[in-house]
């Protein structure tokens, strides 16, 4: 690297657990509002009266707009946190009319922003820059270029493998509200308290697999074996009786392992994409991220189109029918995960067994 921290000692000093506290509060008011738009958009705009596909455009376009945002601009406890605010408002408030379920919202997304601001008010103040020291070295390190990348096999297997991983945990967590309320007709309160239960689980996962040895193949055993739980939540989910919803609970225990199992090892393969080298690692990290945000927005459209009656009139319908909620929340996601297995097996990961592709979050 061009750029080295100043310091007395030949060695870097550990991150501190402050340290690590502060910077990662930084990000939760956009885990916050990313969280609020794939669990609550798509369930609000229906609830106030827009038609499904209505509703499919306006998540559309606002992941294409955020797509572009990324390409040129170059997580739990946030989520947590929305979850436990959605609890209380909708155990504790009523939604008889149009009005009373925009006051639910409004709270909501309110309370959500200013807890976000408030942390990201925290990781400003908290969060200290070290003074850097520029060495200017014999060797020079030419910008990669685009075409670079798109030469590689490894770019194109990284980028379909974590376009369908986000697809399988964004469109499954669209889909998430609908399905407990209009298919299961569990509580109110089930809206809030199934992704929080899928979070949690993510999150202890999360944190199990931090502290572990990482080489290729193991991601690659990781990955599958998330996609395998998700295969068999997505076929439950698919056929899951009315008469047996308390079971959603078990199965989101499941899907949050699953989600943290592929979430995880999937953007660690495109830490081995980009390797050591981080000259153009931004367009890489750009473009997969445009890629998913548009893929998830374009998923949710085509879904939406096929939604030729609100979830509440469904309940006339023959008990073999099955709905467009369950084939978003249970079908499509066990066939991404499987996609996605199939192309990881293929996968070329040359990754140096000598040292982890991580290092313990503390020391």
């Amino acid at each position: 690297m061009v750029n080295d921290v100043e310091d007395d000692d030949s060695c870097p000093k550990p991150v501190g657990r402050s340290s690590v506290f502060y910077y990662g509060v930084g990000h939760m008011l956009n885990d916050i509002t990313a969280a609020c738009w794939f669990t609550y958009l798509l369930l609000f705009l229906t609830e106030i009266g827009l038609s499904p596909r209505d509703a499919a455009i306006v998540m559309l376009a606002g992941q294409i707009a955020d797509g572009f945002a990324t390409v040129f601009a170059g997580e739990l406890v946030a989520n947590l946190s929305l979850y436990a605010v959605a609890l209380v408002v909708f155990s504790t408030t009523k939604s008889t009319t149009h009005s009373d379920i925009e006051n639910q919202y409004h709270w909501i997304a309110y309370t959500s922003i200013f807890i976000g601001c408030c942390f990201v008010g925290v990781f400003h103040l908290g969060t200290k820059e070290p003074r850097l020291k520029i060495r200017v070295h014999g060797t020079s390190y030419a910008r990669i270029s685009w075409a670079y990348w798109f030469k590689k096999v490894l770019y194109y297997q990284v980028g379909l493998v974590y376009m369908l991983t986000r697809l399988a945990q964004n469109v499954s967590q669209a889909y998430l509200a609908f399905y407990v309320i209009e298919d299961m007709r569990m509580a109110k309160s089930a809206k809030a308290l199934v992704p929080a239960i899928i979070y949690i689980s993510s999150f202890i996962v999360s944190i199990i697999m931090q502290e572990m040895y990482w080489t290729g193949q193991r991601l690659k055993a990781y990955y599958c074996a998330g996609g395998v739980l998700w295969v068999f939540c997505g076929a439950s989910i698919l056929f899951l009786p009315q008469s047996l919803s308390a079971f959603m609970y078990v199965i989101s225990v499941f899907i949050g392992v699953a989600n943290a199992l592929m979430t995880v090892t999937g953007v660690s393969m495109q830490s081995v994409l980009v390797g050591s080298d981080l000259n153009g690692c931004a367009f890489v990290y750009g473009s997969l991220s445009f890629l998913d945000k548009v893929s998830c927005g374009l998923a949710v459209f085509v879904l939406q189109s096929f939604q030729s009656s609100s979830p509440r009139s469904q309940e006339t319908l023959s008990t073999e029918y099955i709905s467009v909620t369950r084939y978003g929340l249970g079908l499509l996601p066990a066939v991404c995960s499987l996609t996605g297995m199939a192309i990881t097996y293929t996968m070329k990961l040359q990754t140096p067994h000598s040292k982890p592709l991580m290092e313990p979050l503390l020391e």
